[in-house]
């Protein structure tokens, strides 16, 4: 029996509101969308009657038509426009049918809608970043100066804060939310033909000619009618239908636009990544630094609460590059119209939009439910026993006894403080009396690692006023 996907194994995309803009039922609407704004588009150029641009339109609901037979009868011409047209002429009235894909071929059908789907699910991830920024936000604000032990190749390395990191995390969210509303804003329709002539267009007579219907679906050809039709017109009213971004050209093997889209689906995932792969560190049962307020179940360990919006993201994160190297692969697209280059596109568009879609719903609830713990981090500030501020303390020494000594001592006063397992201020007391030119140094205030955060709180307030 056929079962349509119902994301039994994408826990990340479930239930996401890119989950509904883009399943087979949303294409289906989006190829009808297409087409009857091409007829209204006609109509108002003069190339079709009005009333055909209102019947097509009426018809175009995606409810009227079985998605499982569109699919299967797909496969003999490898795309479902062609069944789709068949179907579409069939159920409009008699007198709308020669001005159903009037001129257009396939792909200006099946590109066009794809644009209408980017478009109608990154509404909803845009929406969802906003929340996920302002959430991230407001812990950057709370935690401004709450300070922490930063890390670097995963040891602690000098201290830093909350609100630095979590500013960060904000940059990027940012930068996505930015990227996506430049390449959203850019999406194109597409209208060119059988091979981006546009030539079709102007070899159909005006509706006053009566033109009969034709049973050939892919490309509708009429050589009647000879007047001069401004085409570029045309494609400028199709996409004004369609609140797409006008074409320069069509773009049938110049694939920028997926390109471009591809480019910052994977950027955005990897910014939600950052955000998640930092928490799933922190949320660590040793480090204990955050915690999700939602933790999902485990199904043997009663005891755990597991950071399960995290762990979606980063899922997303890993795929996300992979789906948009296939579609920067389509790029080296052949001749005016491609064999597999084009096809090649289809499934992993919709995955990786389905992919950031449901990260950026999960990214939102992460940030919206994140707890922090800052007891744990002034805890862990504490591990190397003083060691985290050893740069602080190299360049106060480098000052009274130069680099090369000050190195020297402090690699001999940490090394003793880790075999003995004490505080690296108690062996530098011993350090102090050895080394003249150190006396009188503060060595509570140096080796205070909340007392050496540099300018974390006035860079965490210089992100914030990005807006």
């Amino acid at each position: 029996m056929y079962e349509s996907d119902a994301g039994l194994l994408a826990p990340g995309r479930a239930g996401s509101p890119a989950e509904a803009t883009t399943g087979d039922s949303a294409f289906l609407q989006a190829m009808l969308d297409a087409e009857a704004a091409l007829t209204r588009a006609q109509s108002a150029c003069g190339l079709a009657p009005a009333e055909a641009g209102r019947a097509v339109t009426e018809t175009a609901d995606a409810g009227r038509f079985d998605v499982r037979d569109l699919a299967l009868r797909a496969r003999s011409g490898g795309n479902p426009v062609i069944p789709l047209v068949v179907d579409l002429m069939a159920a409009v009235p008699e007198d709308a049918r020669p001005y159903v894909h009037r001129g257009a071929t396939s792909q200006d059908i099946l590109d066009t809608a794809a644009m209408l789907v980017a478009s109608r699910t990154l509404a909803t991830v845009l929406d969802d970043l906003e929340r996920a920024a302002g959430e991230v936000a407001r812990h950057a604000a709370t935690h401004r100066d709450t300070q922490m032990a930063g890390r670097t190749l995963t040891q602690h390395a000098v201290p830093t804060t909350f609100g630095l990191k979590a500013a960060g995390w904000r940059a990027l969210i940012l930068d996505a939310r930015d990227r996506l509303t430049a390449v959203r804003a850019s999406l194109p329709a597409q209208l060119g033909g059988a091979a981006g002539t546009l030539a079709a267009f102007s070899a159909f007579s005006a509706p006053a000619a009566s033109p009969t219907a034709r049973g050939d679906t892919e490309e509708q050809e009429e050589t009647d009618g000879q007047e001069e039709v401004d085409l570029l017109a045309l494609v400028a009213a199709y996409a004004r239908e369609l609140g797409l971004a006008e074409p320069l050209l069509p773009w049938h093997t110049l694939r920028t636009p997926i390109a471009d889209l591809a480019g910052a689906l994977a950027f955005t995932a990897g910014a939600l990544g950052k955000m998640a792969a930092d928490v799933l560190t922190l949320s660590r049962t040793e480090i204990g630094e955050v915690e999700e307020e939602e933790g999902g179940d485990s199904s043997a360990l009663p005891h755990k609460s597991n950071p399960v919006h995290a762990t979606l993201i980063a899922a997303a994160a890993r795929r996300a590059p992979g789906l948009a190297a296939t579609l920067y692969g389509s790029l080296a697209a052949e001749d005016e119209r491609p064999a597999g280059a084009w096809h090649a596109e289809w499934e992993p568009l919709r995955d990786l939009l389905r992919l950031v879609g449901g990260a950026a719903r999960d990214g939102a609830a992460l940030a919206a439910g994140l707890r922090v713990v800052p007891y744990a981090m002034r805890e862990n500030l504490q591990l190397t026993d003083g060691l985290i501020v050893s740069e602080r303390l190299a360049a106060v020494f480098a000052d009274r006894i130069g680099r090369a000594r000050a190195r020297e001592v402090l690699a001999a006063a940490a090394e003793r403080a880790h075999s003995e397992t004490t505080d690296l201020s108690d062996v530098l007391f011993d350090v102090l009396r050895e080394e003249p030119e150190l006396a009188g140094l503060d060595l509570a205030e140096l080796t205070d690692p909340t007392r050496y955060t540099g300018s974390a709180g006035p860079l965490t307030d210089r992100a914030l006023e990005r807006r």
